[in-house]
């Protein structure tokens, strides 16, 4: 698959009758202290993908902040440790809480700490829907527990190269050498839908591989994953298929990069502008 127009997947259509809950509930745990901008990025970008229905679950203290970042999305406020992060407290109520959602999102600057870590397998393990693993989510895992998913949804990996590589047991330099080859063989190896940022994004499922070609230099800034993250919640919320999703995900994710850099400049583009010029990416796209 390559990445002309007409290859890549569209958009989901919406019925004139349509209502908020045939677009996805997503819930999206993400932030920390020092952090809550990637939840706010992340719910951000969930919204502006179209998702129906969005909730951010974030430690307590985090909360209010949480909730200034946008009056359009949910939040719930989960129990805390002494730096802020989620405590081990808070893995069965936010359990119960994505077994409501079709969608979950983990990883957004939570910071790799256990609690994390064992909410990530109990939805591997338990939740019927489709997951979005970024950031801090794969760093606490291994691709055993990846490749362990039985209950039928669909997963899908967001690694930059260096997550890739602790994933992975090999070098940085390695997985750039061979970035189609490596993310090809740990999707077959895990099951899940592999997203390898960077330039050329790698899109690879057991079957197939995408190279993206949107996207730019101006893009590297803290928190661009945390929009990629909350975007993919929103197109698997609103019925595509994790691998299409992806795909396109990372197409308009790019798109709205390079619109962007015509008005801001490169180096003056920050990640809440991918937020922003979302719609005009996907109104671009639509038009195709």
């Amino acid at each position: 698959m390559n990445d002309s127009a007409p290859s890549l997947p569209r958009l989901p259509s919406r019925g004139a009758d349509s209502h908020k809950g045939d677009f996805g509930k997503v819930l999206i745990v993400a932030g920390s202290r020092g952090m809550a901008g990637a939840a706010v990025l992340a719910g951000r970008a969930c919204l502006r993908g179209g998702a129906g229905l969005v909730t951010v679950a974030t430690p307590a203290s985090q909360q209010v902040v949480v909730a200034c970042g946008s009056p359009c999305y949910m939040t719930i406020a989960a129990a805390e440790d002494s730096e802020g992060r989620i405590h081990p407290s808070a893995v069965s109520a936010l359990a119960e809480e994505a077994m409501r959602r079709g969608v979950v999102v983990l990883g957004p600057g939570c910071g790799p700490v256990p609690a994390l870590a064992s909410l990530v397998e109990r939805l591997i393990r338990e939740h019927p829907g489709n997951l979005v693993l970024d950031a801090d989510a794969l760093n606490v895992i291994t691709p055993a527990v990846l490749a362990s998913r039985k209950s039928g949804g669909g997963t899908v990996i967001t690694p930059h190269p260096g997550e890739f590589a602790r994933l992975a047991g090999e070098e940085i330099s390695r997985v750039q050498a061979d970035r189609q080859s490596m993310a090809t063989r740990l999707a077959r190896e895990t099951g899940a839908v592999v997203l390898l940022k960077g330039r050329g994004t790698v899109v690879a499922d057991a079957a197939r591989v995408f190279i993206n070609a949107t996207g730019n230099p101006g893009m590297a800034t803290g928190g661009s994953g945390d929009v990629l993250s909350g975007f993919l919640g929103a197109l698997l919320g609103q019925g595509m298929a994790p691998y299409e999703a992806a795909v396109l995900g990372a197409h308009l994710h790019g798109l709205a990069g390079d619109i962007a850099s015509v008005d801001f400049t490169q180096p003056g583009m920050i990640a809440s502008d991918l937020v922003d010029y979302l719609p005009a990416a996907m109104a671009r796209h639509a038009r195709c």
